[in-house]
């Protein structure tokens, strides 16, 4: 019994210390500047797109000789609200964004 309270403490702890460094917004952050309302454009510098929509959730490295002579890399954020009457942001429909360097070079939505 001993080890059962002992293991329960330490799972809780460990959720705790886990999710310490999670920002979550407040509702008035929120309202301030919905997630995903904020647009990015081509041009704009990694930390800018991070910055607008946070991190991508996932990133992908893609070679296409034909197309851009070389490698970029693919931030992909899913749509997640897909039953949104129009697009806000990422939030509704899946968007790849490619990356030449630190540079946002191309925008595909699916």
């Amino acid at each position: 019994m001993n080890t059962l309270k002992l293991l329960l403490v330490f799972a809780y702890l460990f959720c705790i210390t886990g999710c310490a460094d999670m920002e979550i917004p407040t509702p008035e952050d929120i309202i301030k500047r919905p997630i995903g309302t904020d647009s990015v454009k081509i041009g704009m510098r990694k930390d800018k797109v991070k910055e607008l929509w946070g991190d991508p959730d996932q990133v992908n490295y893609v070679t296409d000789e034909k197309r851009w002579g070389g490698a970029r890399e693919e931030w992909v954020y899913r749509g997640r609200y897909s039953s949104l009457p129009v697009d806000a942001g990422y939030l509704s429909k899946t968007k790849k964004l490619y990356f030449d360097g630190k540079n946002l070079t191309n925008i595909i939505e699916e």
